[in-house]
């Protein structure tokens, strides 16, 4: 916890603020406010452990209320959520009343994270207060409580929508365990863990008509004969696994993302904690904005529209996981080629077709690659407080390429799965920007 309540007090006396003196020489920029209150989600969510549909749920709410709030700094601006599935009308401020709208986005921001299953609720508390202080000391009081009261109105309504998504009535239902059968899902090493948010593809969509909508074709049937593609593919991710290039352990390390990976010294076992591949897109549209010097809406609508692509993301992907429960690599080549072998990377606990970071990442780099552009080159460093690694990239597209095929180099993934989870994921990401009339 102690590097959460670190990045606080940066937060506080020197990125909102340039200065920590009297009123008169406070200056706060909008923008930084919405990077920091992310960030700070970011930092809970590593601490707590979501897994990556869960992480993309929190990120795609809070971001989405933080965005209602702050549009009206910006006249004209159209509401997002009222062009969603199931979201009500928004708030709308007093007339001829004065508001601080980066101070509402803030408190819209922490109303619904607080509601959304974050377990860390001390630190977010902790964190919210000290920014509205910074806010309240340079505020008239009656501007202070109005802008407060309006962002707390606003997440109270994101949050209508949120009781009726499926998510509590998900957190009962029976573990997945997948079958023996030829070509299905079976839990696998080192720690065979149950599937993962088996029934995500009942979490109602934003953007989407149903979780199925994209659904893909079955993937490729199960056969053990050596001719077969089936086999061959199992074999591919084997040859490439045992062969790798130093450049494509990089990318496997780059884009791995498991939040929880277990790792085992005799009879001791540990977790590591990282970012997840949400989060990862979270923080390239992080980059995105702060080199683009987007203003605070800018800043705001990009978060937004990055977070419901990636939940639309994964509720296509896992719908198509836990439809065709497809087998993973280690399980096949394990019993067929070498029993002794372990993936470059841990497999992670869920079906393996279509890959879920190939999805987001699809549906991800198609959102911000219609805001930024498609040559927007970026150095992405998002990742380098929790590995240690930075990469460049000349566009969002490139990036989300990347990140689909290390899971190839990372022995999760088969070939096929990344083509189709990609091409998946831009359908996800259009049709996002099809519902919102921007194409």
């Amino acid at each position: 916890m102690k590097h959460i309540v670190t990045a606080l007090q940066v937060f506080i006396c020197s990125t909102l603020l340039l200065s920590c003196g009297p009123k008169k020489t406070t200056v706060i920029n909008d923008a930084e406010v919405l990077h920091k209150n992310e960030d700070q989600l970011t930092q809970i969510i590593i601490y707590d452990v979501f897994s990556p549909p869960v992480a993309a749920r929190i990120y795609a709410y809070t971001s989405l209320a933080s965005f209602e709030a702050i549009r009206y700094s910006k006249p004209g601006t159209a509401s997002i959520a009222e062009k969603l599935n199931g979201f009500t009308a928004m708030p709308q401020p007093e007339k001829d009343k004065q508001y601080n709208y980066t101070l509402a986005a803030t408190k819209a921001f922490c109303t619904v994270a607080f509601n959304v299953r974050i377990f860390s609720d001390t630190v977010l508390h902790h964190y919210e207060d000290s920014v509205e202080n910074v806010f309240k000391d340079q505020l008239p009081q009656d501007v202070y409580q109005r802008s407060i009261a309006f962002g707390d109105t606003i997440g109270k309504t994101i949050l209508l929508r949120a009781k009726k998504d499926m998510y509590k009535e998900t957190r009962g239902m029976p573990k997945y365990l997948g079958s023996d059968a030829d070509g299905k899902w079976q839990p696998t090493p080192p720690d065979y863990f149950d599937g993962t948010e088996a029934y995500w593809r009942l979490i109602k969509p934003f953007a989407m008509d149903t979780s199925s909508q994209f659904r893909p074709a079955p993937p490729i049937p199960f056969s053990k004969d050596s001719t077969s593609n089936f086999y061959k593919m199992v074999k591919e991710v084997y040859i490439v696994n045992i062969n790798l290039s130093d450049s494509e352990k990089t990318i496997a390390s780059y884009w791995d993302d498991n939040p929880f990976v277990m790792q085992h010294a005799g009879h001791l076992a540990f977790a590591d904690k990282k970012i997840t591949p949400g989060g990862h897109w979270m923080g390239i549209t992080a980059i995105a904005c702060r080199t683009s010097n987007a203003d605070a809406v800018k800043t705001a609508e990009a978060y937004c529209l990055t977070s419901i692509a990636l939940l639309d993301g994964f509720i296509s992907s896992w719908d198509a996981k836990f439809t065709y429960e497809y087998v993973r690599p280690v399980t096949l080549v394990n019993s067929w080629f070498d029993r002794a072998w372990t993936p470059y990377l841990q497999t992670p606990p869920f079906p393996e077709y279509t890959a879920g970071h190939a999805t987001i990442s699809g549906s991800a780099s198609t959102v911000l690659t219609n805001l930024f552009g498609g040559h927007f080159a970026f150095h992405d460093n998002s990742d380098s407080a929790y590995i240690g690694m930075t990469r460049d990239f000349k566009s969002f597209k490139e990036a989300a390429a990347e990140a689909s095929v290390s899971r190839l180099y990372g022995g999760i993934h088969f070939r096929p799965s990344l083509d189709t989870g990609l091409v998946h994921g831009t359908m996800v990401g259009n049709n996002l920007l099809e519902k919102l009339s921007m194409q």
